[in-house]
């Protein structure tokens, strides 16, 4: 029986993204044409390997045993082919990376522009959201998380500084209420929370005591999952906002945000790029990890 390997590829990226429609974006072939070739699959080995609805798509059982066996040969083969570029004049290939946006914008794009002028072929394409992404099931080479949240079978690499919290509010906001003086004043006042993306509860606001944690539950008008519009709604004088210091900008250096707490921010680990530390890195990837590590000054 013939079999034609791009079938096999097509199958196995519309069973993992549960899509034809995001599996043809990310093969740059047409969704008429990877329907047709699972269609053809199927015929052949006169078996269905996929469940098909209006909103979704999922793999039968024999399309899961299918996937289980192929899936990892073709990562495997996708790898060593990365590998070869050893063998180019200049190294080239695609890294895949999901990260948060704001870091994105601070860190990634800053440290990766000069190796990416110098190596035109390789590519890097980005992932931003404000959600935990699994890099394994969803096929990226690495990820982005603050030290303290990655799993340990991973390896780390710190990207940037030790980071610090900050709570702030705005000039008007402070002229309407006094500002608090310990955390446990932040219940008598308007704070703006946050919804994790992960949990889908409200972020506890944790703070440093004589060495221990102190943890404060805030409430107010405003509740964001984005912390960009957390900083946008502190600039318009909704409450007191608490993120990551670098999240706020040059706001509170420029005076548009006044911070306070500052004794009960204690630094803790910053930004690092993981990936599964069973990953043959390419030599694209090499380039990319060793850009963005963070040299201590």
């Amino acid at each position: 029986m013939k079999r034609n390997l791009n079938d096999l590829l097509y199958f196995v990226t519309v069973a993992r993204e549960g899509s034809f429609t995001r599996a043809a974006a990310l093969l740059g072939v047409t969704q008429p044409a990877i329907s047709q070739a699972i269609s053809a699959l199927e015929a052949r080995m006169q078996i269905r390997l996929l469940t098909r609805t209006t909103r979704s798509v999922s793999p039968t059982a024999a399309g899961e045993r299918l996937m289980a066996s192929v899936g990892t040969r073709i990562d495997d083969i996708e790898a060593e082919l990365d590998m070869l570029t050893e063998l180019r004049d200049k190294p080239a290939g695609t890294v895949r990376i999901t990260c948060g946006p704001n870091v994105l914008r601070t860190t990634l794009l800053p440290k990766l522009t000069p190796l990416l002028r110098e190596y035109p072929d390789i590519h890097v394409e980005f992932d931003a959201n404000h959600g935990f992404r699994d890099i394994v099931a969803d096929r990226f080479d690495a990820g982005v998380r603050l030290g303290d949240t990655i799993d340990q079978d991973m390896i780390a690499v710190p990207i940037g500084p030790k980071l610090r919290m900050a709570a702030v509010a705005s000039p008007d906001y402070f002229a309407r209420h006094p500002a608090p003086t310990t955390p446990h004043e932040l219940t008598q006042h308007q704070c703006i929370n946050q919804r994790m993306v992960k949990s889908g509860g409200l972020y506890v606001w944790d703070f440093d005591q004589d060495g221990g944690d102190l943890n404060v539950r805030v409430s107010g008008q405003l509740t964001f999952n984005t912390s960009e519009h957390i900083v946008d709604a502190a600039l318009a004088g909704f409450g007191i906002a608490f993120l990551p210091e670098e999240e706020f900008g040059t706001h509170i250096a420029e005076g548009r945000l006044i911070r306070i707490l500052d004794p009960w921010c204690m630094p803790f680990p910053g930004y690092y790029l993981y990936y599964p530390s069973r990953k043959q890195p390419s030599p694209a990837f090499s380039l990319v990890v060793d850009a963005l590590r963070h040299k201590h000054p």
